[in-house]
């Protein structure tokens, strides 16, 4: 029996990882792929999840929709220093605006969010690895959406840790924290939470020999993982991290494979929004506090068959190489 899903992302690096396994993973049913202003400029994150669905074989399917292009209160706040185009150069802006690497919808994502849900109450997966802004749009827009969604799954947050875009806060938090604060508080009868500290750091961390290791033998799909990781694995090492980080398509392959959470933890789970000095920051409070819990926060993931189930997607067969599909692109067709 697959999983219905749809996955809410600022497309670079990881991000397109993560559409992989919705695209790929027999388990998965991917109906949607939201994009929302995060990582980098927002036709780019298109542009990106364009170019992943076709690199999975799926361009004949208008997946895509574009969403919120800003944060709902504040200026977008960029993470191409870390992620630069997010795809390895493979693709521009441009080819999204113009169709050349497929076809977006032409429902805004709020809207697809909203309609897919109440189509199939209590089925579907919202699988949000970017800012919240179009899930907090969705429920202000829609005060029943949060009663048709069987799951709302986020990467994002600290447990009670270091953030990764100012010491307190985790980038998707910090990027609109509003939008978080909203979506805590909405009432989504199950949230789950991946965040960056600890699990992140010391679960989805893929070493440089790991990382040499499942691109290897020069599947299409490993390629492709190389063209859009490279650069963060440079970054990250250069920060002093053991590798490139991986969150977002860990997120992903634990709604798929429920055997990868080695452990989860009921919390309290509330958004910072005031503080300029921890803006963003999730504050998570465990039971002693007795306060209600709003979420299920992973605390532990199985890296091992993580490692194990990334190896076996990017070793996918009868995929278009990625000189096919940059030449597509940049032929228009």
């Amino acid at each position: 029996m697959t999983i219905p899903l749809i996955i809410d992302t600022d497309t670079a690096q990881d991000d397109a990882i993560a559409l992989l396994f919705g695209l790929l993973d027999p388990a998965a049913d991917l109906r949607a792929i939201t994009i929302v202003a995060g990582n980098v400029g927002f036709e780019q994150q298109v542009a990106n999840a364009l170019l992943t669905v076709a690199a999975a074989g799926r361009s004949d399917e208008r997946l895509v929709h574009r969403g919120c292009v800003r944060p709902m209160m504040r200026e977008w706040t960029s993470a191409e220093g870390v992620h630069g185009d997010g795809i390895g150069g493979l693709v521009g802006p441009e080819d999204a605006v113009n169709g050349r690497v497929g076809e977006v919808s032409d429902e805004h994502a709020v809207d697809a969010l909203i309609r897919l849900c109440a189509e199939a109450p209590g089925e579907v997966t919202v699988v949000a690895i970017g800012p919240l802004t179009n899930i907090a749009t969705a429920v202000v827009k829609d005060r029943s959406f949060p009663a048709t969604v069987k799951s709302l799954v986020i990467m994002g947050g600290s447990n009670n840790g270091r953030g990764n875009t100012t010491p307190s806060a985790e980038f998707n938090f910090y990027a609109d924290p509003e939008a978080a604060r909203i979506v805590f508080e909405a009432g989504f009868d199950d949230v789950l939470v991946l965040p960056w500290e600890p699990v992140t750091v010391r679960d989805g961390i893929l070493t440089r020999t790991e990382y040499e290791s499942i691109t290897s033998t020069g599947a299409p799909l490993q390629a492709f993982f190389r063209a859009a990781c490279d650069k963060t694995l440079e970054v990250c090492e250069a920060v002093g991290l053991a590798g490139s980080t991986h969150p977002d398509s860990m997120t992903v392959a634990a709604v798929l494979h429920e055997d990868l959470m080695r452990r989860t933890g009921r919390y309290r789970v509330e958004i910072e929004t005031a503080s300029a000095l921890t803006l963003g920051h999730s504050v998570m409070a465990w039971p002693k506090f007795g306060l209600a819990a709003n979420a299920r926060v992973i605390e532990e993931v199985d890296h091992g068959r993580y490692l194990d189930l990334l190896g076996d997607l990017l070793a996918t067969p009868g995929l278009p190489t990625l000189e096919e599909i940059s030449n597509n692109a940049s032929r228009g067709g």
